[in-house]
């Protein structure tokens, strides 16, 4: 007996021996992948703070900047009219007062004459309207006590003969709020300079744009002039105040390392804080453009990396607990909660990229499948069949000015990064048709959003047209995208394109637009290489001649019809087969239908501003032939006025004698202005907006622009014909018509 029992003791301490063993290999292995992580996480979290300090500089940086380019726009807008009044000094104060009421955050507004420009005015002349609580004061600050053509603005203006910003100072005079002034130069007719044309802002707006959205409690920002003069500081409820001044001597000191980002816009900084020892990093990059002030972002190392250093003792105290536990179960459960654990993470990654999958896919893709849109003039219908749970193809139309903008287009790549790419690219296209209807101008607009940045080389194919309604003329651009099909009396035909370049490739190529005629019942087929290229289980690809053959003979009745019937003609070609990528078709059909008209009036004009009595004339005419509501005359007659009043003002060169054509047409539904002059090209759908806060009785003649007319009227439709421009105003009548 005493024999087993030493033999049985012997045997426990060998498998005890064995079990330490173990233990011990375990233990060193897990620290040191817990250092390895740790290491890791740690650079992780440090480039992931890069990449964040750098988009929230650059976010703060355009909002600021946005701003100031509102201020900028704003004082632009009033340009052209104190060019044109400058022979008269009492327009120029109402030029300054109605800037200053009618915009917030514009405390102040003056004109600074050069001396003697206005001889009765004396040598000194500055109208100012200043912004008092909820008025606006009207005076004339000039005289001895402020010679204005002693100070640096206007000096400065004055020699350098373009924009400028000033430092943000503070405004004694009035509440002392902070203030920044902007400046252009204003010249006369004959180019000679006449004065410095001053906008006065508010910027107590900055601090909470600058302190929005603190991720960590110490972390502030700071906003610097160029010469690194504080602007705008942290609020006092949370930052050091005593790091402040060191932040700002550091980045003033040239000689300080600094860090640059990928992008080279931001510049780091590793300081360690002179009051309390701790340690962290400042962020900062210069605004683009005028005026070139820092945005600053300071965090500290304890906020980003202590929960991360606490985790790390906390898994090290878990993992020994582990190990112990480990001892006791190593024999009989090693393996099995090796696999299961392995499986659980597995599991869970798979359910996590399923969720983010679906939300993507629910979100970018669920208002863009199965859109159709109806009209007298025009049907379009469009599907997108994502082959996963998500994509990278898009297409969009809406109609804007008469005139039909779509696109259709396909990303490269798959997954996650293609669709975020497919909504930035929708995003720009929308963008850039609010602003212009020439394709290869919205395409350029495009490709250089798409080649910004664009550090996965990722491009995208893409289709872009624009079909004016009233005359079936379609003007497109491509970029690399498969050529659209034209389908005539049952005859489909390629459209002709230029390949072109894709999207995000390089960003200075020069796009060009192309342009045919639709007739009435053409349609117009776009589809991504999802269509051509489907597949069957034979690995036999559908192909374009097949589309074509199946299109040739078949009657289109609806471009719901015929993107319905071709998606059943490949669903029933690939038979089952598993859909390998994405499948997106666009039809629209020109359908214009035949009116005739009950009334038609023509009126021609020279391009002389005393002939308007003529034209409202004119339309009283014609709006009592249709016997119209005098509710709707007077916006009517407005709407002509303004509309030709600036044809004869743009489209005519001063001194350049031109006629302009008005005719009147109505087929009892609306009533339409047709508006025709041989002038230099002018699109005035695509000029600024003016200010409508006004009264009509104090309105100058064609000062509302294109706005005006887009209210008083239903659509508005501009073309370029046999080198004419020809601007269509319509409205639709009453039912009773």
């Amino acid at each position: 007996m005493n024999l087993l029992s030493r033999l049985r003791n012997f045997f426990r301490m060998k498998d005890t021996r064995n079990n330490l063993w173990v233990i011990l290999i375990a233990a060193v292995l897990f620290q040191v992948i817990l250092v390895a992580q740790h290491i890791y996480t740690h650079r992780l979290l440090d480039n992931e703070l890069d990449h964040s300090a750098e988009s929230g500089l650059r976010l703060k940086a355009i909002l600021t900047k946005g701003m100031l380019n509102s201020a900028e726009s704003i004082l632009h807008d009033f340009e052209w009219d104190i060019q044109r009044n400058l022979h008269n000094p009492d327009s120029i104060v109402n030029a300054a007062y109605w800037l200053v009421m009618n915009h917030q955050h514009v405390t102040g507004s003056a004109m600074c004459f050069v001396p003697y420009y206005y001889p009765e005015k004396g040598r000194l002349y500055e109208p100012f309207a200043g912004r008092m609580g909820d008025t606006v004061m009207v005076s004339q600050i000039a005289g001895p006590h402020h010679d204005y053509t002693t100070m640096d603005f206007y000096r400065k203006g004055i020699t350098e003969n373009r924009p400028h910003w000033s430092d943000p100072y503070i405004d004694s005079v009035r509440d002392n709020s902070l203030i920044c002034t902007y400046t252009i130069p204003i010249h006369d007719q004959e180019d000679r300079m006449a004065g410095i044309f001053c906008l006065d802002i508010s910027l107590d707006w900055l601090s909470d744009t600058i302190n929005a959205r603190h991720s960590h409690p110490s972390t502030f920002n700071l906003l610097l002039t160029e010469d690194g003069k504080v602007i705008v500081n942290p609020p006092e409820d949370h930052v050091k105040f005593h790091d402040v001044d060191q932040v700002v001597r550091l980045i003033n000191d040239s000689t300080v390392y600094r860090t640059p980002s990928v992008s080279q816009r931001t510049n780091t900084i590793s300081f360690k804080s002179e009051h309390d020892g701790s340690t962290g990093s400042i962020y900062y990059a210069n605004m683009r453009g005028l005026p070139h002030w820092q945005v600053v972002t300071v965090c500290y190392d304890n906020e980003l990396f202590g929960k991360l250093n606490q985790m790390t003792l906390n898994v090290s105290l878990m993992m020994i607990a582990s190990l112990l536990i480990l001892a006791y179960i190593i024999r009989h459960y090693r393996r099995n909660a090796l696999r299961l654990h392995e499986a659980d993470i597995v599991q869970e990654r798979i359910g996590s990229e399923l969720r983010v999958a679906s939300s993507i896919q629910q979100s970018m893709l669920t208002q863009s499948s199965g859109n159709n849109a109806t009209r007298d003039n025009i049907d379009a219908y469009g599907v997108l069949h994502p082959a996963r749970e998500v994509g990278g193809d898009l297409y969009e139309y809406f109609v804007r000015d008469e005139k039909l903008y779509f696109c259709i287009g396909d990303v490269s790549g798959k997954g996650v990064p293609a669709s975020l790419v497919m909504a930035v690219t929708l995003a720009l296209f929308r963008a850039g048709a609010d602003h212009s209807s020439q394709p290869s101008h919205i395409m350029q607009t495009i490709n250089q959003g798409g080649c910004r940045n664009n550090i996965r080389n990722m491009f995208v194919t893409l289709f872009i047209g624009v079909l004016d309604l009233p005359t079936g003329r379609l003007r497109y651009c491509n970029a690399g995208h498969d050529a659209p099909v034209l389908i005539a009396d049952g005859k489909p035909q390629l459209l002709d394109v230029m390949p072109n370049l894709p999207i995000g490739v390089i960003e200075d190529f020069k796009y060009t637009t192309q342009q045919c005629q639709l007739n009435p019942g053409t349609a117009l087929l776009l589809y991504t290489d999802g269509l051509t290229e489907a597949m069957n289980a034979q690995h036999e690809q559908y192909r374009l001649q097949r589309m074509l053959d199946y299109l040739t003979g078949n009657h289109i009745t609806s471009s719901t019809q015929l993107i319905e019937s071709l998606t059943a003609d490949v669903r029933q070609f690939v038979d089952g087969a598993e859909q390998s990528d994405d499948l997106t078709m666009l039809a629209i059909r020109y359908t214009p239908h035949a009116t005739q008209d009950v009334l038609h009036e023509r009126l021609t004009l020279s391009n002389d501003v005393s002939q308007v009595k003529q034209l409202n004339a004119f339309v009283d005419t014609v709006t009592g032939k249709l016997a119209l509501d005098t509710t709707l005359r007077g916006p009517v007659r407005l709407a002509v006025e303004e509309a030709v009043v600036n044809v004869m003002e743009y489209a005519y060169p001063a001194g350049t004698r031109g006629a302009i054509e008005v005719t009147a047409l109505s087929d009892g539904h609306d009533l339409r202005f047709v508006i025709t002059d041989s002038g230099k090209p002018f699109n005035p759908t695509e000029k600024e907006r003016a200010d409508t806060t006004l009264s009509v009785e104090e309105r100058p003649i064609g000062g509302l622009g294109i706005l005006l007319v887009r209210e008083m009227m239903d659509s508005i439709n501009y073309e370029r014909i046999d080198g004419k421009n020809v601007l269509s105003l319509r409205k639709i009548l009453p039912e009773t018509f």
